[in-house]
């Protein structure tokens, strides 16, 4: 059964144009005539009485009336959804979809481990996930794309409800055995005397790093530089020197003892949180709701 039984066409007919911004691409998306989905947005308009887009040559930008309509037709859309899953659901939680928008230090370890030891108990529950800088994650949630976003976070997002949310500090990643290991934490001053492994300027964690560096007049440079965690990580575990990680994407190597996590005590190298992500005012699906249930369950305990 597909979401279109539950939806209303002209709503649907709008999403699809407020989504690709042409009545040309949300025709071969829709599989309708370019004509029938105008149609019902001038209709839609007569209705409300406000213009919902504004036509340019290039294509059409939703009016401040549009963008309120399509966050009402997104709920609409993702509620069908949600409604149909349920019903399958009925058996026992044997049906269903997860979507999952998350960074790359989740996606490593944390979110397999989670997907296995849910479906091991709901095998007819299957899951999407998608991994995106850390900035687009909340876009993901926003627009439909996900039900979840698992990301880090230093500010609030508009239209975004936050379920779950746990400091998570930036950790110093060091070899056992290191100068550095016996310390109880070390600083960012400590590290650079080291050959480093650090993610790329634009990722929160080293925007952190700089605007720290920055105020102690602190100059890091690193031999290594990759916005891929399981790189960083490698580079420790293979004699490199030296990273930075959070606890999530460095639990399994810190209790297996390969690596050793220390806190880094500069001032504002704790300035982010751990969160779970959903569109507000949105119902979740029974399959999303179980999972969530499960993912909070194994983040740091707060």
């Amino acid at each position: 059964m597909r979401t279109h039984c539950l939806q209303d066409t002209a709503l649907r007919y709008f999403l699809a144009v407020a989504d690709t911004g042409s009545l040309t691409e949300a025709s071969a998306r829709q599989h309708v005539a370019a004509s029938a989905l105008s149609r019902q947005i001038a209709a839609l308009e007569a209705q409300l009485g406000v213009a919902l887009f504004e036509r340019h040559p290039r294509g059409m930008g939703l009016t401040a009336a549009g963008e309120v309509l399509r966050a009402h037709a997104r709920r609409a859309e993702l509620d069908a959804q949600r409604t149909l899953e349920d019903i399958g659901a009925l058996q026992g939680l044997r049906a269903g979809q997860v979507r999952l928008a998350t960074s790359d230090a989740f996606a490593n370890e944390l979110v397999p481990r989670l997907c296995v030891d849910f479906q091991r108990q709901h095998q007819g529950v299957w899951f999407n996930v998608t991994v995106l800088p850390t900035a687009q994650v909340p876009e993901a949630v926003r627009q439909g794309a996900a039900d979840i976003g698992l990301c880090f976070s230093r500010a609030p997002q508009k239209d975004i409800a936050v379920l779950y949310r746990q400091a998570a500090p930036v950790l110093a990643l060091l070899p056992p055995g290191h100068a550095l290991a016996t310390r109880p934490s070390v600083t960012l001053a400590e590290l650079g005397r080291y050959p480093l492994a650090l993610p790329p300027a634009e990722t929160a964690i080293r925007q952190m790093m700089d605007i720290v560096c920055s105020r102690q007049g602190l100059q890091l440079a690193p031999v290594l530089v990759s916005n891929h965690a399981r790189t960083v990580i490698q580079f420790v575990l293979r004699g490199g020197g030296l990273s930075v990680s959070s606890e999530v994407a460095s639990r399994h190597l810190v209790a297996e003892g390969t690596i050793v996590a220390r806190p880094i005590s500069d001032p504002g190298m704790d300035l982010r949180d751990i969160e779970v992500q959903t569109l507000a005012g949105r119902s979740l699906p029974v399959a999303v709701e179980a999972f969530l249930a499960l993912l909070r369950e194994r983040l740091p305990a707060p």
